[in-house]
């Protein structure tokens, strides 16, 4: 007979829950602030955690909030982050962000200007962090990725190294990192890339999908609720 362990989900009641991020959190979101009807939470993975989490935990009431900016990188989120984090003074905060950090270094690549490397990239992910945490209740840092299987792509590659920065700054400070990258990895085993994402980069339904599940299991998420 196989037995279902039950989860728990470590997001407690009546919390403000926060995603920032560049397009993929974005997902054409309502503005300025991305939540309350008519599709303001976008259509991407956000929509598909604030749904989930409104029907299977809906005693919950758990408040979901889209600020993911499209095109951003990591010194956008710095030049907003007042505005679009600290005054909306969340409980939980979700944070994916990179993808642009290392695209504009591929498809712009005379334009330094518009490019973040390594190293300002850590740094800055590590002041913004080391700015909120103390006033959150949670802190989920999720990897940036790249639908593309073969690692030696050198794209995939730089990715990879901005998704270890990730991991290196929730390790510091003992928040929850969420593999996005590796969460491809499993369905690009079956999936070829653009049955999953035209450009690599923004994904289609099953893609969000992708996205949102990690998130949510990450967070303790369980079908049965809680």
């Amino acid at each position: 007979m196989l037995i279902m362990s039950h989860r728990t989900l470590i997001i407690e009641d009546h919390s403000k829950l926060l995603f920032i991020g560049d397009s993929i959190t974005d997902a054409g979101r309502a503005q300025p602030a991305g939540e309350g009807l008519f599709g303001a939470h976008g259509t991407g993975y956000v929509n598909v955690v604030a749904g989930l989490l409104g029907t299977v935990y809906h005693e919950k009431k758990i408040r979901v909030v889209n600020q993911g900016l499209s095109g951003n990188t990591v010194l956008d989120l710095k030049a907003r982050w007042d505005r679009d984090v600290i005054d909306h003074h969340p409980d939980w905060l979700v944070v994916m962000i990179g993808i642009n950090d290392v695209w504009r270094q591929m498809d712009l690549p005379l334009m330094t200007e518009q490019q973040v490397n390594l190293a300002v990239y850590e740094q800055t992910l590590d002041e913004l962090v080391s700015q909120t945490k103390p006033n959150l209740k949670g802190l989920v840092l999720m990897s940036p990725f790249y639908i593309e299987p073969l690692q030696q792509d050198e794209m995939r590659f730089k990715m990879d190294g901005y998704g270890l920065a990730v991991k290196r700054v929730a390790e510091k400070h003992q928040a929850i990192f969420v593999d996005t990258q590796a969460a491809f990895n499993k369905v690009l085993k079956t999936w070829y890339p653009a049955a999953l994402a035209w450009d690599r980069v923004h994904p289609n339904q099953v893609g969000i999908s992708v996205i949102a599940k990690a998130f949510l299991d990450a967070v303790g998420f369980d079908w049965n609720g809680s």
